[in-house]
């Protein structure tokens, strides 16, 4: 049986401060020596960073849809074996998810998947008796659902909290777990896919202010009862995961600056656990790229960083070689806009990128492409055979304009099954997406990324011994 203590983060709607509450209560638990695994329900890279800077744990991605229940129990369990307690925030409302009629893919789900109780954070700044009205219909609204604690968030003071807690008291049986105030000087700045990740700003001091804004008026002994409040589960068959490495290491670069900084890391543990040797390196920053066989870039922000990537000639001449000599290439979204000719930022500029496909990524304002996405391979690839099926989504605001001739690989659907196009750039050995995948959906292709590369890295051994 499971007892690891978990609490889920809930909102009542996107906008309300999950991510502000859950780095305030990560820093606050940290600071009295708790050990917190940090998670995040849905396909999010952004607010994971931040978890992962707060907690020194890598914040894991759980999602009802791309992974189902399994998956994210046995991907809980592992992770949060060694903690004293898991803190899992949720995405937009409560009950939101892939559909207006079901649960599939909302954090409701996710809860009841882990047997959590949630914590409900609701936007408090225009309220008064009506909070208990919200609440009370969230708490209600699924009978299956355990809805165990209440907090307020961007409360003007003492006097508004106590108003709000009386309220909410009065007409439910939920436990009021305090408040935070509005307060600027924490507030992390925001852009076109989000928040500013962790990796571009030193914001040591705004965790800290946050874990000290929570210990002043949040209960945090009542959240930690609540997270040991968790009912028992039953433990169930591991996710893959990285485990005897495989005969034959394969070094793969990851690119990992400011511009490519997008990885599920169980997209990262299932290629160590094939026998993957992770190599770090920059496309902004670095002049050559490491001794590797394959190469691997996430997403990101390459378009905010247009103009520093086209500058580092010697890097995309590098790529472009590596591709051209059948070396594996694999690249999502950001990384896809670099392997295109150019990059148009917002502003109508064009900055040239390494040109392996034959297409310019243009940034569109206010034209955002958002969903689930399943994936199938209607010929074989680097990812696998025909037929191979994974799950994803996408999120971005570029479009891909071809300049010539492009092959795609595979099919997309969406959440409900609808067509959504053509995907997969392939060339030789270089394959390149707008969807972001979770591997664990499909750990095949993990391992077949680093067969590819293995025969890549065999056939240049004999070249290089023939010359």
């Amino acid at each position: 049986m499971n007892m690891q203590p978990r609490l889920v983060i809930a909102g009542t709607h996107s906008g309300v401060g999950k991510t502000t509450v859950t780095l305030a209560l990560l820093s606050a638990l940290t600071r009295r020596g708790r050990r917190v695994q940090a998670f995040k329900v849905g396909p999010d890279f952004i607010d994971p960073g931040h978890h992962t800077m707060v907690t020194g744990r890598p914040s894991r991605s759980l999602d009802g849809w791309m992974l189902g229940e399994q998956l994210n129990r046995s991907i809980f369990t592992r992770a949060a074996a060694d903690a004293d307690l898991s803190i899992i925030e949720g995405m937009m409302g409560l009950f939101d998810g892939s559909s207006p009629v079901n649960e599939i893919g909302s954090t409701a789900e996710l809860a009841k998947q882990l047997q959590a109780p949630v914590l409900l954070v609701v936007d408090a700044s225009a309220m008064a008796r009506s909070i208990a009205a919200m609440v009370s219909g969230y708490a209600k609204f699924d009978p299956a659902l355990r809805v165990g604690g209440v907090l307020f968030n961007r409360v003007a003071g003492e006097g508004h909290y106590r108003l709000l807690k009386e309220a909410v008291q009065a007409e439910t049986d939920l436990t009021v777990m305090g408040y935070l105030r509005p307060d600027p000087t924490v507030e992390i700045s925001d852009r076109h896919l989000g928040l500013t990740t962790a990796m571009e700003q030193n914001a040591t001091a705004l965790y800290d202010r946050l874990g000290t804004s929570a210990m002043d008026t949040i209960d945090v002994d009542a959240v930690e009862c609540l997270a040991r409040s968790a009912e028992e589960m039953t433990t169930i068959p591991a996710a893959p995961s990285p485990g005897k490495r495989k005969e034959g290491t394969v070094r793969v670069g990851v690119a990992h600056d400011p511009a490519f900084c997008f990885y599920y890391p169980d997209n990262l543990e299932l290629l160590e656990g094939e026998g993957a040797d992770l190599v770090k390196f920059s496309p902004m920053n670095d002049q050559a790229l490491p001794n590797v066989d394959m190469l691997y870039f996430g997403g990101g922000y390459p378009e905010v960083y247009a103009a520093q990537l086209s500058g580092n000639v010697a890097m995309r001449r590098a790529v472009r070689s590596f591709a051209d000599r059948g070396g594996v290439v694999y690249a999502e979204c950001g990384g896809m806009m670099y392997l295109t000719q150019a990059i148009w930022d917002f502003d109508g500029r064009s900055h040239e990128m390494v040109g392996l496909f034959s297409g310019h990524a243009v940034m569109q304002k206010g034209s955002m492409t958002l969903g689930y996405r399943t994936m199938k391979c209607v010929r074989p690839c680097i990812l696998g055979a025909e037929g191979l099926t994974v799950r994803g989504h996408e999120f971005h605001y570029s479009t891909l304009k071809p300049t010539g001739t492009l092959e795609f690989a595979c099919e997309l659907q969406d959440a409900q099954g609808q067509s959504k196009g053509a995907d997969g750039l392939s060339r030789r050995n270089a394959f390149a997406l707008y969807t972001h995948l979770h591997f664990a959906s499909q750990p095949q292709i993990a391992t077949n990324l680093l067969a590819t590369a293995r025969r890549f890295t065999s056939r240049s051994s004999i070249e290089a011994a023939i010359l």
